[in-house]
């Protein structure tokens, strides 16, 4: 499946399989984007992110974050 900035859900699942004891609330959006676009399922331009598509992400990873650590 390809991913798209819009996919956050998806991506969180990557992240969260990639980076299972990391607090995604202590990762700055500069390398929360560089961690995105190196996912080989990611096809989407890397330019068109913004704050909000990466806060989007950083929120859906910090849920499964919360429900795996619970």
């Amino acid at each position: 499946m390809d991913l798209m900035w819009p996919d956050a859900e998806e991506i969180a699942l990557r992240l969260i399989d990639r980076y299972p004891d990391l607090d995604p609330l202590t990762v700055r959006f500069t390398q929360l984007h560089q961690w995105v676009t190196e996912l080989a399922e990611f096809k989407d331009n890397p330019k068109a992110s913004n704050e909000k598509i990466l806060e989007a992400i950083q929120m859906a990873w910090h849920e499964e974050y919360k429900a795996a650590h619970e």
